[in-house]
């Protein structure tokens, strides 16, 4: 799990996340300047600080898992029940590459149900996972393809890119529960076309995550 300035929310994520002896929980620290390390300690003894940078906090924290199998969950997510179970059974079939779940944002705004609705039919249409839907595949996978690019923003759909290459990508059709707070804070139409226009630039025009930054904000 990547954090930077969680310490508003992580309590309850990580109280929410249900790690058993056959989990390894570990959180990488990207900067925080908030209560966001000692929270996290609460829960875990793998806590590690790192540049800033989501890409490269998460391979370095992706560096020091001992299991077979990566689960890169934003701080704001919350994981379906039996989630574990669908990602080893998942996993376990070495024609899937990679992973991941659909997306449910925690609000009853009826505007929301339509951005879940696109967001999860262009998902399965590109099979491009976001950050947001807790992307998982084999550790050896992630290895092979060289772990996410160390790139500003994007580094979700560049990695899928590569990723469709080694295998299918699955959606599991029971989602991830995540925070409605980008869209809250920055509006919800605002942010949504800001997000697609950025994601659609990438993809399709090439345009480089380090022009690209400019137009994004993290909210927290």
């Amino acid at each position: 799990m990547p954090v930077v300035n969680e310490a508003k929310n992580l309590r309850d994520t990580l109280s929410q996340l249900h790690v058993t002896e056959n989990e390894e929980l570990i959180i990488v620290d990207g900067g925080s300047r908030d209560d966001t390390v000692a929270i996290a300690r609460e829960f875990t003894k793998h806590v590690f600080e790192a540049k800033t940078g989501r890409a490269h906090v998460m391979n370095f924290g992706a560096g020091k898992a001992r299991g077979d199998i990566l689960l890169f969950l934003h701080a704001d997510c919350i994981l379906p029940d039996a989630a574990f179970s669908f990602i080893r059974d998942t996993a376990s079939n070495r024609n899937i590459a990679a992973g991941a779940f659909s997306l449910r944002i925690d609000h009853p705004f009826p505007g929301f149900r339509l951005i879940e609705c696109s967001a999860n039919i262009r998902s399965r249409m590109t099979s491009l996972i976001y950050g947001d839907q807790g992307m998982f595949l084999r550790k050896e996978v992630f290895d092979h393809i060289g772990g996410f690019a160390d790139i500003p923003l994007m580094e979700d759909i560049e990695i899928s890119g590569r990723l469709k290459k080694e295998g299918k990508i699955i959606f599991s059709k029971t989602p991830v529960t995540a925070s409605p707070r980008r869209w809250m804070k920055e509006g919800m139409i605002y942010t949504t076309l800001r997000d697609w226009t950025i994601a659609f630039s990438y993809t399709f025009f090439n345009i480089s995550p380090e022009r690209l930054i400019e137009y994004y904000k993290e909210v927290r």
